[in-house]
């Protein structure tokens, strides 16, 4: 099975044409992810045939689970669709079927091939029971610092939101709001430099509180200005990733909805930068470098 590893941001993942092919993919994603024993990946995303759109995206989390939406992992999609032409022509526009539905990106070209790509990544869910939240398992939401000019435009009701809702660890606690960006996202603005908490233990806390039935991808982030902030993840089914698309534009949502973000935000991960653009209606708009790491045939 011939493969292709890619990255955007360092957030890698192994991609297949499986067009023509059918396969057990949640157990090759355990497989090809393992860094020791595989070709090591934070997932798998295969390509397919779709009946709404130019193309499917399915993407798998590295424990074999599979997930709605990668927003790195569709911007290389792109890339590999369009360079290994599984699409006839360049394209100014690919439509690409996902768990989130049908998102629209665009790809630039140098010398024939892929260099980045921009995706709208759909609108940002907000209501508790679309993320989901239990929110019997979270405490009240403190509206205290919820931008309502902006939340306003919305329409949704206040009392629908998870927002500044703080979740009690034995030794720490932690002020999240809800977003879902096709999957479920929990943001935290903290004081402390994020470099000083132990991801590690917090983040498989926060994926698997009982707050989230469909568990959740769990950020925190210093906010540098208006236009920049520094974040890491713990990605739900994958653990710490150096990037996450879809968490960028969770975080930017977040914090446009705290009055804290300009329209255009600069989000500094691990493995590199994103820019993530939300007016405070329609979609999110997610741009940055997608990269070729390596091909091969894959026989396990």
């Amino acid at each position: 099975m011939n493969f292709t590893k890619m990255h955007g941001a360092g957030n890698d993942y192994v991609f297949i044409d499986g067009m023509t092919t059918t396969a057990d993919w949640s157990d090759i994603a355990r497989k090809v992810s393992d860094r020791h024993f595989g070709i090591g990946s934070d997932g798998l995303i295969v390509a397919a045939n779709s009946d709404v759109a130019n193309i499917r995206m399915r993407m798998w989390n590295s424990d074999g689970s599979e997930s709605e939406m990668c927003g790195n992992g569709l911007r290389c999609f792109i890339k590999f669709v369009l360079d290994r032409k599984l699409l006839k022509g360049t394209p100014e526009v690919v439509l690409v079927e996902t768990g989130a539905g049908i998102l629209k990106a665009t790809p630039r070209w140098d010398q024939g091939l892929v260099t980045t790509a921009s995706v709208e990544m759909g609108i940002p869910e907000l209501r508790i029971n679309e993320i989901p939240v239990d929110i019997q398992e979270a405490s009240p939401s403190n509206l205290s610092h919820l931008n309502k000019d902006l939340f306003s435009q919305l329409n949704i009701p206040s009392e629908e939101l998870l927002f500044d809702s703080v979740i009690d660890f034995p030794d720490r606690s932690f002020t999240v709001t809800g977003v879902s960006m096709g999957n479920p996202h929990a943001v935290a603005f903290v004081d402390d430099d994020i470099a000083d908490i132990d991801l590690s233990k917090y983040g498989p806390l926060m994926e698997n509180h009982d707050a989230f039935p469909h568990r959740v991808n769990f950020h925190i982030a210093n906010i540098i200005d208006s236009t920049r902030i520094v974040t890491r993840t713990w990605e739900r089914g994958s653990g710490q990733t150096l990037a996450c698309g879809t968490g960028a534009c969770a975080i930017v949502v977040s914090g446009r909805l705290h009055g804290l973000l300009d329209e255009t935000v600069t989000v500094e991960m691990p493995g590199g930068e994103l820019i993530a653009t939300w007016t405070g209606n329609g979609s999110v708009i997610l741009e940055g470098p997608v990269a070729e790491i390596f091909q091969g045939q894959w026989s396990g």
